[in-house]
């Protein structure tokens, strides 16, 4: 069984709309790849929602330990864990009505991802957010 993505057109779309992303397993550390793409988001003009157990505040946002504990209105969830950890994951954004999940490079987990599609979340796996944005949106070149 396979996975499409949605097309460039849709992802852009999507880049367009979005304001507000919760960055699931967000890192404190600058080192790691999760703080400098959300850094990044950042500057794009996207609102980060570090959610991240153990830590309070990350890129200067106030961090959540999970979905469930975020007061604000989401607009897409940004995956960096473990293929294996993204089940409740996917569990919480269908309980919560969220409406997108992007699962970062390396993030396969394709019955969790075709179980949120099926609940009417749009879906990205194995794609980097940041890439993606330099890529498509224009006002990146």
């Amino acid at each position: 069984m396979t996975f499409d993505n949605p097309g460039p057109d849709e992802i852009r779309g999507l880049l367009q709309q979005v304001r507000t992303i919760a960055v699931v397993g967000l890192s404190p550390k600058p080192d790691r790849p999760s703080h400098h793409v959300a850094a990044a988001l950042q500057r794009f003009g996207y609102r980060i929602i570090p959610v991240r157990p153990g830590i309070q505040e990350v890129l200067g946002e106030r961090a959540y330990p999970d979905l469930s504990q975020v007061p604000d209105p989401i607009d897409l969830v940004d995956v960096f864990r473990a293929p294996e950890q993204v089940d409740p994951i996917v569990d919480a954004c269908i309980q919560l009505r969220l409406p997108r999940i992007w699962l970062q490079d390396g993030v396969i987990n394709l019955p969790a991802a075709e179980r949120a599609r099926a609940a009417g979340l749009t879906v990205i796996m194995d794609r980097c957010i940041y890439r993606d944005y330099i890529n498509l949106m224009p006002a990146a070149r």
